[in-house]
């Protein structure tokens, strides 16, 4: 089979489909694959050293605001869907799929123009504004979450569960955090983990919740970020640690570390919500509220509203409320293993290769 791939600007959009060609080479190695995206995507770092061909675009999204700038994005866009029909010609796919982001708009619509065979896959509970554009034209919708249903075609629909899931859902424990940062071996652990910049508010409140977490049964591993790193080693608060808090800027592979750990706190974007959910990892999710449409709050909800998560909001959140959370879910062992039970069960872990059967129904009728 040869599968046409694009989606880009967020790892949230990359790294699904990166899951999706690495499940597609195990489970169908003669298949080739072009993977298509924006010039100034972060997938034009990340693919290529995932050893995928890749080509690129130049195309850009639409401002909120009334602006001039989206004259040059219109102009952009059917620029870039006559070079995606381009290319489409020359590789010749047997199918396409969009994984979001701007990019996909064109490469997904100039297939569908061209009678290939197309999907997209929606991994949020609320739909990007490309995925709701496409969804009009494609063949096929995956989704993740059932919210997202009222955003589609109910005909067109899949629940698919997201791609990222089946990469980490068959990891164990390689005492790496004994390892290479030093915490001690069989006591649970606590990530606390803003995303891969780090998150300015979740790192305020975990330095005022330090001193609290001196003496419990479990440690800590307080994940800052690279660019918060100095300014919060320089803080008094950080000076004399507890024994069981330990700080980093940065964890290289963090889903090789998950099955290491018993609870995590973080944000709540689709890719992280897959992994957690395909492990079955107990969580306080504190959404990001500078998202499109509030999703992460709707993907957060999605959890807590089957007792698979807890959530503290941003605007609530402080260094005293973070302490009680964590000690009273790590004080809980049965409480903590219902929900880390309940959020497996909501994960699918085998979502790559539903998406490879959509696909495969697809090309073969």
């Amino acid at each position: 089979m040869r599968i046409l791939v694009s989606g880009g600007g967020t790892g949230g959009h990359i790294y699904p489909a990166l899951a999706l060609i690495e499940t597609l080479k195990k489970e169908q190695p003669e298949s080739e694959v072009l993977y298509v995206g924006a010039e100034r995507g972060l997938e034009k770092r990340i693919v290529p050293e995932s050893g995928i061909k890749l080509r690129t675009l130049h195309i850009q999204g639409f401002k909120r605001s009334i602006s001039f700038e989206n004259i040059k994005t219109v102009y952009l866009f059917l620029k870039s869907v006559h070079e995606s029909k381009k290319i489409i010609r020359e590789f010749k796919p047997d199918v396409v799929i969009g994984t979001g982001g701007y990019v996909c708009g064109a490469v997904v619509y100039a297939a569908a123009r061209l009678k290939i065979p197309t999907m997209i896959h929606e991994q949020n509970s609320v739909a990007g504004i490309t995925n709701k554009f496409l969804s009009r034209f494609v063949d096929k919708i995956g989704i993740c979450f059932d919210d997202a249903r009222q955003s589609f075609p109910t005909e067109k629909i899949i629940f698919t569960g997201n791609p990222r899931a089946q990469q980490v859902a068959g990891m164990t424990k390689s005492n790496r955090l004994y390892k290479e940062y030093g915490l001690k071996k069989d006591v649970p652990t606590v990530l606390i983990f803003g995303g891969s910049q780090g998150a300015k508010k979740i790192n305020q409140a975990s330095i005022a919740a330090i001193k609290q977490f001196a003496n419990k049964k479990y440690q800590i591993l307080f994940v800052t970020g690279r660019r918060h790193y100095d300014k919060i080693m320089a803080n008094p608060a950080t000076q004399h640690l507890p024994e069981n808090v330990f700080i980093q800027p940065y964890i290289a592979d963090m889903p090789a570390i998950l099955p290491e750990i018993e609870c995590i706190v973080g944000r709540a974007g689709a890719t992280s919500l897959a992994e957690i959910t395909a492990l079955g990892i107990a969580s306080i999710l504190i959404p990001s509220p500078y998202v499109t449409n509030d999703h992460q709050t709707k993907n957060a909800m999605s959890l807590v509203s089957k007792n698979a998560a807890k959530m503290i909001t941003e605007e609530e959140l402080n260094g005293q409320l973070l302490a009680k959370e964590i000690d009273d879910l790590m004080s809980n062992t049965i409480e903590r293993e219902k929900i880390a039970t309940n959020c497996k069960q909501v994960g699918v872990p085998d979502a790559a290769s539903r998406v490879l059967n959509v696909l495969d129904s697809l090309v073969n009728g």
